[in-house]
């Protein structure tokens, strides 16, 4: 009874390791033929709105952008993150950096997490000259 369960055993796992190998190989061949693309945290969606990645920190003493990195722009709030104020406090100051009016700018997901998305109406702005506003203020 026993030598049946092994060699029953034996013939699946043989049969998935040359199924995995296979898999490992097409992902191999997908990562050549598609080109490096640079991270950034800001990025275009597909219908044209400018998507921020925030790392937000609140509970600051004072509103400010703390740097901007791969995964994220840093950003310290001055309000506490209870009952969305400091989602509002984001969005409010966002705006005033970028200098566009609080309706262009929005807060499309992580309304409860550190890590949110900010998005920017289409045709508002350009990546470049939030890139360039948002490092302008992170260095002051």
């Amino acid at each position: 009874m026993r030598r049946l369960f092994t060699s029953v055993n034996a013939q699946i796992m043989s049969k998935s390791k040359g199924k995995s190998k296979a898999g490992v190989e097409s992902a191999k061949n997908d990562a050549k033929a598609m080109p490096a693309k640079e991270a950034s945290p800001i990025s275009v969606d597909k219908s044209g709105n400018i998507c921020i990645q925030i790392l937000a920190k609140p509970g600051a003493k004072q509103n400010g952008i703390t740097g901007i990195g791969f995964e994220g722009v840093g950003v310290q709030i001055a309000a506490p993150p209870s009952e969305g104020e400091a989602n509002a406090e984001l969005v409010k100051f966002l705006s005033k950096v970028l200098g566009l009016r609080k309706s262009d700018v929005s807060l499309d997901k992580g309304s409860r997490s550190r890590n949110k998305i900010i998005m920017i109406t289409k045709g508002v702005s350009t990546v470049e000259a939030i890139e360039q506003l948002l490092r302008k203020e992170s260095d002051s």
